[in-house]
């Protein structure tokens, strides 16, 4: 732990103090200012950075508890944000002594869970050991559960993982993510893991608008702006979008953008003969847009 969490002091504790010297808020503002929507995530973020700052509080007036349990469950659609969300709280964690290194490990089934006898144990292991001191973050962690199959050696990797949240829960915080009817079937299946996670989190997915707002984010990072009339073009794409199989949220928009930036740079290819200026190599038209096939269904 940091000084900001051990050392003993007098019988006052200025929070505002220890919240200014921990940087925490610039963390939480980040969250403000770099991800759209999310309000009951970001609520719910403020309301653990709240009470990990307090627990710092009285550790520094010598008044010892049992460290809060930090293990998180993340569920919701794809491209609402968890893994992004996940390495802010790492962020939060580290500025708050809560973990050594400010890092995630970001991992699926196929990193811990071995294909033979004897092979899933090491495999695991050595993820841990990679993320020990930090976050690891399980991305759709009901997968480790395959009671279809009795050969399946994800019962395995559970257990080490269990004894691991437990007696290392002080220098390793695990996050498991994924769809919520599949996490709740999860741990449903698996009382133990249940028990080791106290803080249960859900991403809503974005409305319209949010994801508009996302694209223009996006965009503004790449060093692109959209033409007013692709503006519109852009709207009518998301609400189609959003009714089509397969929608993942901000990821969508990210693979409709990167798809635009290919027609826009086809268009400029094929004028080549011709001087390009500043504006035309950073400007996404209509026509780069409604050239989608989400218009032709």
């Amino acid at each position: 732990m940091s000084d900001l969490i051990t050392t003993p002091t007098d019988d006052l504790i200025d929070l505002e103090e220890m919240y200014q010297q921990s940087c925490i808020g610039e963390t939480i503002a980040s969250l403000d200012r770099d991800m759209v929507g999310l309000r009951p995530v970001k609520t719910r973020i403020r309301e653990i950075a709240a009470l990990l700052l307090v627990e710092a509080a009285r550790r520094k007036l010598g008044l010892q508890a049992e460290p809060p349990s930090l293990h998180m469950s993340f569920t919701g659609n794809p491209g609402t944000g968890k893994t992004t969300v996940g390495q802010r709280i790492a962020d939060m964690l580290h500025k708050l002594g809560y973990i050594r290194r400010n890092h995630v490990v970001v991992v699926t089934r196929d990193d811990l869970v071995g294909q033979y006898i004897g092979h899933t144990a090491p495999k695991t292991k050595e993820i841990l050991k990679k993320a020990m001191g930090g976050v690891l973050f399980i991305d759709e962690a009901y997968y480790l559960y395959r009671p279809e199959n009795e050969r399946d050696y994800g019962q395995e990797a559970i257990e080490i993982l269990l004894q691991v949240m437990e007696d290392k829960r002080d220098d390793l915080v695990v996050v498991l993510a994924g769809y919520k009817d599949r996490m709740n079937t999860f741990f449903s299946s698996n009382p133990g893991m249940a028990s080791r996670v106290a803080h249960h989190i859900d991403f809503p997915d974005y409305g319209a608008e949010e994801l508009f707002e996302i694209a223009g984010l996006m965009l503004q990072k790449m060093h692109y702006e959209l033409a007013p009339e692709a503006e519109e073009a852009l709207r009518d794409y998301i609400g189609l979008r959003m009714l089509q199989p397969r929608f993942s949220n901000a990821r969508s928009i990210r693979n409709a953008l990167d798809r635009a930036r290919l027609r826009q740079a086809n268009r400029l290819f094929s004028q080549r003969r011709e001087k390009i200026d500043r504006k035309a190599l950073s400007t996404i038209t209509e026509d780069d847009i409604r050239a989608s096939r989400v218009f032709l269904s």
